[in-house]
């Protein structure tokens, strides 16, 4: 099941994350950012990783299962205001980075550390073809991103038409590259064709308010 979400920033107008599916991906970025991959990024409470990006001006995919636990997620930034690429990154790029109203930033891309490798997959796939529909429905022609090497290789391989911004730098430690993602009418097809299964895509969105 897919839940689209906005939500205002937790870190300011209210003192705890939202309840529900909102609240669960919150505690997943954590397991994933934070635990797993040692990001040091802010924590809320102990328990829920939330940054300055998390305002009103975000919008959020969440797919879940049918009890609403999260299984993967990703966060998208509209490109006309502050965001991560040319906020903190710009240095990955070798134009100004992308600022356009139908642009987004697609960040805090998320699958649940609970989820076996056959499970992983299935939501990995999902979650990118509703990034696509979402992309198409609202007359986005692209996404930008940006992504650890070994990440940003296999986003290469899905089979849309994608490109780096830029040759990959090492920063803090890690090889980082920022990358355009072209969305097409077209763009669906390009998935399936190479292999990005549409399994679990298999409700359509439900929109929410948190």
């Amino acid at each position: 099941m897919l839940h689209t979400l906005r939500c205002v920033n937790p870190t300011r107008e209210h003192p705890a994350p939202p309840e529900g599916v909102l609240r669960g991906m919150f505690e997943a970025r954590k397991a994933v950012f934070v635990d797993l991959l040692k990001w040091d990024v802010p924590v809320l409470a102990g328990r829920y990783e939330v940054d300055q990006f998390d305002d009103i001006h975000a919008t959020y995919l969440v797919v879940t299962d049918a009890h609403a636990r999260h299984l993967a997620s990703a966060r998208l930034l509209p490109t006309t205001r502050a965001h991560i690429l040319d906020s903190f990154y710009s240095e990955l790029c070798d134009e100004p980075p992308p600022r356009q109203a139908d642009v987004l930033e697609v960040t805090r891309f998320c699958l649940d550390r609970r989820l076996r490798a056959a499970e992983r997959r299935t939501a990995r796939d999902a979650l990118v073809h509703h990034l696509v529909a979402f992309a198409l429905a609202h007359d986005i022609v692209a996404l930008s991103a940006i992504a650890e090497l070994t990440w940003f290789q296999q986003i290469l391989a899905f089979g849309w038409r994608c490109r780096p911004l830029g040759l990959p730098r090492n920063l803090d430690g890690q090889f980082l590259a920022a990358m355009r993602i072209e969305i097409e009418q077209d763009t669906p097809a390009r998935l399936i064709a190479a292999g990005l299964s549409e399994a679990g895509v298999d409700a359509p969105a439900h929109r929410a308010a948190a």
